[in-house]
């Protein structure tokens, strides 16, 4: 069974970005997958503000992501970028731990003129890390109902457009998965 890795970089409990993330696992897993949940808040902040890439907690994450088949970002936006709390995850990941993993990544704001906070702060760094960035998706805060246990999305278009980009997602985790070489005895 292949595993999809979702992180939130939601330092906050109630937030859209997460009932969202839960929400499209949700999805994910009714298509066969097995979904894994990383949020920032269930770091420690002692590992994360002191930079500890070699405690437990990251090793851990670390290995979580680099099992998986693909990878779902998820982050608000404050001050025009994704949070800091995912930024300091980020860094103490490997260099290249979401290499050829499919990213999905997904943004929240409150307004439309951070639509492009995707485009130029998460997939750049993503990217970095050696994930092949998908089209991202963007959802107001008004968009998302973060009282409904089901679907929180509130808007039909932005459902039908969230629907097809996880289709995109899972079409290109089983590419990948086939375009990955399968190293036998002999290969070694």
């Amino acid at each position: 069974m292949s595993k999809i890795v979702i992180i939130s970089g939601s330092p906050s409990r109630n937030s859209s970005s997460e009932h969202v993330l839960h929400f499209l696992g949700q999805l994910i897993e009714k298509e066969g997958y097995l979904v894994t949940h990383i949020s920032v808040k269930d770091i420690s902040a002692e590992v994360l503000f002191s930079g500890l890439y070699d405690n437990g907690e990251i090793q851990k994450i670390s290995d979580d992501i680099q099992q998986a088949s693909g990878i779902i970002v998820g982050s608000p936006v404050y001050k025009g970028a994704y949070t800091g709390v995912l930024k300091a995850l980020i860094d103490l990941m490997p260099q290249d731990v979401l290499k050829n993993k499919p990213v999905l990544p997904i943004m929240t704001g409150g307004s439309p003129a951070h639509l492009l906070a995707i485009e130029y702060t998460l997939n750049p760094v993503l990217t970095t890390l050696k994930g092949i960035c998908l089209k991202g998706i963007y959802l107001l805060d008004k968009q998302i109902d973060k009282e409904i246990c089901g679907n929180p999305i509130t808007d039909d278009e932005l459902y039908k457009r969230i629907k097809k980009q996880l289709y995109y997602f899972v079409d290109s985790v089983n590419k990948t998965e086939k375009a990955i070489p399968v190293l036998t005895r002999i290969d070694l």
